[in-house]
């Protein structure tokens, strides 16, 4: 009888050490000289979350990849793959909708960098676009220094810079550049 538990004892721990061992590859593994501030403490993949505040849903966040450095000097998230951010207002609607092809998320300063093809949608309808934005949520609110455009129902606005609250209701363009039309009445 001891013999056969011995035999079935040492057989589940092959079984278990082959599944442990065929499930790891080289990729996942990390070297002990690596800076553990340069490597990721946690990927995701295919991520598709909501984050709240009090128990109240304040964002829906999707990202294809999602990078936590939380051992960097200063402490970030990257997507390297792109990400799509809506964010809630008490109501539950959409307040605004933020997406880019690359992302950072600075989390001690609560300060978002969106970079690559930046497209923002408030809740009038109107779609900024630009090659990057900054959203800092301490101060609420969304800016850029490069070209932005502004497609708005009957109009588009092109400028070098802009400055929004948060919900992209109200909004200011440092430099506009382009033609505009005027009527007499204005």
């Amino acid at each position: 009888m001891k013999h056969k538990i011995l035999h079935i004892t040492v057989a589940g721990f092959a079984t278990v050490m082959c599944f442990l061992l065929s499930c790891s590859s080289e990729k996942d593994l990390v070297p002990l000289s690596q800076d553990k501030r340069k490597v990721p403490t946690l990927t995701t993949l295919d991520v598709s979350t909501v984050v709240s505040d009090s128990g109240v849903t304040r964002y829906r966040v999707e990202s294809p990849e999602w990078l936590m450095f939380d051992k960097a000097d200063t402490v970030f998230w990257e997507f390297p793959k792109g990400i799509m951010l809506e964010k809630f207002n008490p109501q539950m609607n959409v307040d605004a909708k933020l997406q880019s092809k690359y992302a950072i998320y600075y989390k001690d300063l609560k300060l978002w960098d969106l970079r690559d093809s930046v497209v923002a949608l408030n809740l009038e309808g109107e779609k900024f676009e630009c090659d990057q934005l900054f959203w800092n949520q301490e101060t609420e609110k969304v800016y850029s220094d490069g070209k932005i455009r502004i497609t708005q129902q009957d109009k588009i606005i092109d400028g070098l810079g802009f400055e929004s609250n948060q919900s992209l209701t109200k909004y200011t363009i440092l430099k506009p550049v382009g033609i505009f039309p005027i009527s007499d009445e204005d």
